[in-house]
């Protein structure tokens, strides 16, 4: 099969360690998908990897680029932030098979206020978020971060925040932060429960909050409620192929971002579990059983070391 492959930071030419992570993403698919034999053709701006056809692209042309490909290709995948991901993925969906998450849940996951609401709603454990122009109480902190965009931007740790336009804010639950990989569809298979290695400091006003990096796998003392979790969650909001999802370790387990694409985690998953991401991921799109996951091993890194 002819796979396209399209990661945001690589295909426009972003810096930093946006490309760094981009690039460890791109390159741990296109190798997956290349060990099975299958013709990989990757978007880039420059940046190279190992594995695969370059496709010249940069910011203006990279609808247009794949509009031309995606036609060309047997299936495809697109990485991007959160707000761009959803017009993106509805480009190859269009034209070709796509491997992940449909153009319309990916919107509604973009939405972190309208996704919280829909969790909640259905009864998962979600943070308490404030209504637009709410002041939240200046004893308790809050995460603010964007409404639309990836969990790890812009986001800050804030006493009686007042919600901007644009913006959500959410109780701060105190916790282990963690996420959940999974190859999600009508039954959903978790690969691996990872350390989310975040910078905060929940005694700061205004501090901001970052990721630095995951540990591969990890345990918890609620693995089995995590699971649940994670596969309830996909299901309600009809995700497919990977989705990684951001949960707080509390009391019980809280969602607190669903990320419906590929994420960082990724990188060291590619590397700790049989089958393959690739054939998982082609076996969930055309309906075939996938076999048990076996993980082989553990992986950790910080996103500043990737190359």
């Amino acid at each position: 099969m002819k796979i396209l492959i399209s990661e945001y930071a690589v295909s426009t030419g972003l810096g930093g360690t946006f490309l760094l992570e981009g690039r460890a993403m791109l390159r741990s698919l296109a190798s997956s998908f290349s060990d099975l034999g299958h013709d990989v053709h990757y978007t880039t701006a420059g940046a190279l990897i190992d594995h695969g056809t370059a496709v010249s692209s940069n910011e203006s042309e990279l609808g247009m680029v794949l509009e031309r490909e995606s036609r060309k290709a047997d299936a495809a995948i697109v990485i991007a932030p959160d707000d761009l991901l959803a017009e993106l993925t509805a480009i190859i969906e269009y034209n070709t098979l796509n491997l992940g998450c449909s153009a319309d849940t990916i919107a509604l996951c973009a939405d972190k206020l309208e996704c919280g609401r829909i969790l909640g709603s259905a009864g998962i454990d979600v943070p308490r978020c404030l209504d637009e122009g709410q002041q939240g109480d200046q004893d308790i902190p809050y995460v603010v971060k964007p409404r639309y965009g990836c969990a790890s931007e812009d986001t800050w740790l804030c006493y009686g925040p007042t919600v901007e336009e644009g913006y959500v804010a959410t109780e701060y639950v105190e916790g282990e932060h963690v996420s959940v990989s999974l190859i999600a569809g009508d039954s959903p298979v978790v690969l691996t429960i990872n350390k989310q290695l975040i910078d905060i400091d929940a005694s700061v006003n205004n501090s901001p909050i970052g990721y630095r990096g995951s540990i591969i796998p990890y345990r918890t003392g609620m693995d089995s409620m995590l699971y649940d979790t994670a596969m309830g969650t996909s299901l309600i909001l009809g995700c497919r192929g990977y989705v990684g999802i951001d949960i707080i370790v509390g009391d019980r387990p809280y969602v607190i971002d669903v990320n419906p694409r590929p994420t960082t985690s990724l990188v060291g998953i590619c590397k700790v579990i049989r089958p393959s991401i690739a054939d998982l991921l082609l076996r969930s799109r055309s309906g075939e059983p996938i076999p048990p996951v076996e993980v082989t091993g553990s992986y950790s890194f910080n996103k500043e070391e990737l190359i």
